[in-house]
């Protein structure tokens, strides 16, 4: 397949990837921005204002990152496993499995709409932190930068999730107790200084610690964790999971019967 080909096919998964969550925008993207400013009412005026700053910021300007960042995980996830499963559920993915269309153009299409769909949602979930907490963006790429690359990550977790699945009951099935958990021990809320030194260090092992403070040294610069660390960690998680995927998609595992 020629790199043009390779375009073209991409180009279209994409855009079909994209319409696919526009078209079903008050479903897709309103919800986590309800959600968010729940949160905000809710964990940062009525319980925040009880709290003293966390890391010298008040805490409803602290949970802003961990919010933003929870949106972009969850919704990455979510649009990749739900329409990767779809796909495979209609059969529509042997019509792709037989076409010159290599697995890294299958795989790289579905994850490119996944990071779309994490990336907008973030993007409104931001708007809405921002009626209720101080704008602040101390350094926009590494804000950008982190946000892009987990969205990657969890776009080919939901990838690998949705290749499993034999039913639509198990495409909940991560998101429920492992997604969730790791995403709400994963600093969200709190800073892992407020931990006893034990569960500091079980907590050194959940990867979303190190997204999360990426994040959050990118619109507050305060850190648990060092930068290039988190940056090192997350990377190696996209390239792992990215070979994983393309293997699977090559050997049809959950395809091919």
């Amino acid at each position: 397949m020629n790199l043009r080909a390779a375009w073209i096919a991409y180009r279209t998964i994409v855009i079909r990837e994209v319409l696919r969550f526009a078209r079903i925008w008050v479903q897709t993207i309103v919800p986590p921005a309800v959600t968010t400013a729940l949160y905000f009412v809710i964990f940062g005026h009525l319980i925040g204002s009880q709290l003293d700053d966390m890391q010298g910021y008040a805490y409803v300007d602290y949970i802003v990152p961990g919010l933003i960042m929870m949106s972009v995980i969850t919704q990455s996830y979510a649009n990749v496993v739900s329409s990767f499963f779809g796909t495979k559920y209609h059969r529509n993915i042997e019509e792709m499995l037989t076409s010159p269309m290599s697995s890294v153009v299958i795989v790289a299409g579905f994850v490119t709409g996944g990071v779309a769909r994490g990336m907008a949602v973030g993007g409104v979930v931001s708007l809405v932190a921002y009626a209720f907490a101080e704008p602040r963006i101390a350094h926009p790429g590494v804000a950008l930068g982190i946000a892009l690359l987990t969205a990657v990550v969890f776009a080919l977790g939901g990838l690998i999730n949705a290749i499993y699945a034999k039913t639509f009951d198990d495409i909940s099935i991560v998101p429920t107790f492992v997604l969730t958990p790791l995403t709400y021990l994963g600093g969200v809320f709190y800073t892992i200084d407020l931990l006893p030194d034990f569960w500091q260090q079980v907590s050194l092992v959940n990867p979303i610690l190190y997204m999360i403070n990426a994040f959050r040294y990118g619109l507050l610069g305060v850190t648990d964790i060092r930068l290039g660390l988190a940056f090192l960690i997350t990377l190696l998680f996209a390239l792992a999971l990215f070979l994983i995927a393309v293997r699977m998609i090559q050997k049809g595992v959950g395809i091919k019967h």
